[in-house]
């Protein structure tokens, strides 16, 4: 294996993006929660914020809610018409060039984080402020078991189907690798509910968060109907299948 092989596909990731655009309102009640934690995060710290970089903007509505005097909303596909198009990990910002960084939704599944972060607190002014929250923990952790378990019984061979995250204590290292000062790293989680693993799959669709894995195999209809089996057989009286999302949210500050 090429030892700088990346683990995602940034031509896929770009592409599922673009292709959830349309839609993505539907789907984006994770989004719509972050940007609202996200922005009372920032109102609670009393202090103006002139520029902000809206990472990994989506539709931009977290640029638009904290609602400063210049916003630059940045993502990976052009179907979102952010104002400009890069990857997370890719960014074309001369230092010292925002007072304020945001991210909601878009860094669980960027190749380079640490790079990422470091990048993040170089466009920052000084004592300027970095606030992101990405799914992580032990999201879909059942599922990414199920089909394990079910692709090995059934053909002898695995697959892995959904990403690997990144823990708590994980994402606080990375922070104070990247630099930032007063680094904090929380975790909450969610739980949503979905009558049948299909329902789970379209609204991972409608968010543009499908496998974007570099390295992925397709996926036969036995093996998925028999996780969906197994979804539902962990459903509640009512037929839906409890899911618990973790959500991290990092802040942290550059040096005055």
């Amino acid at each position: 294996m090429d030892a700088n092989a990346e683990l995602f596909d940034r031509e896929r990731r770009r592409a599922l993006r673009a292709r959830a655009a349309h839609g993505f309102a539907d789907h984006a009640f994770l989004k719509a929660a972050m940007v609202e934690d996200i922005a009372a995060r920032v109102e609670a710290t009393g202090k103006p914020f002139g520029s902000v970089l809206d990472l990994g903007a989506h539709d931009g509505r977290l640029g638009a809610r904290i609602g400063a005097e210049m916003t630059v909303s940045v993502d990976a596909a052009v179907a979102f018409a952010p104002t400009l198009v890069a990857d997370e990990d890719r960014l074309p910002f001369a230092d010292d060039s925002f007072d304020l960084i945001v991210s909601a939704g878009s860094l669980h599944n960027v190749n380079d984080l640490p790079g990422a972060l470091i990048q993040v607190r170089r466009a920052l002014r000084s004592g300027g402020m970095f606030i992101a929250a990405f799914v992580a923990g032990e999201t879909l952790l059942q599922l990414r078991h199920d089909l394990i378990e079910v692709e090995d019984a059934m053909t002898g061979r695995v697959a892995v189907r959904v990403a690997p995250m990144i823990d708590v204590q994980g994402a606080a290292g990375l922070l104070q690798r990247g630099g930032f000062v007063s680094p904090v790293a929380e975790i909450d989680t969610v739980t949503v509910r979905y009558r049948g693993l299909m329902a789970l799959l379209a609204d991972l669709r409608g968010m543009g968060e499908g496998n974007v894995l570099a390295s992925r195999m397709a996926l036969r209809r036995d093996v998925l109907a028999a996780a969906g089996a197994r979804f539902a057989a962990r459903a509640d009286r009512d037929g839906k299948t409890p899911v618990p999302v973790q959500i991290i949210t990092l802040t942290g500050w550059k040096a005055s």
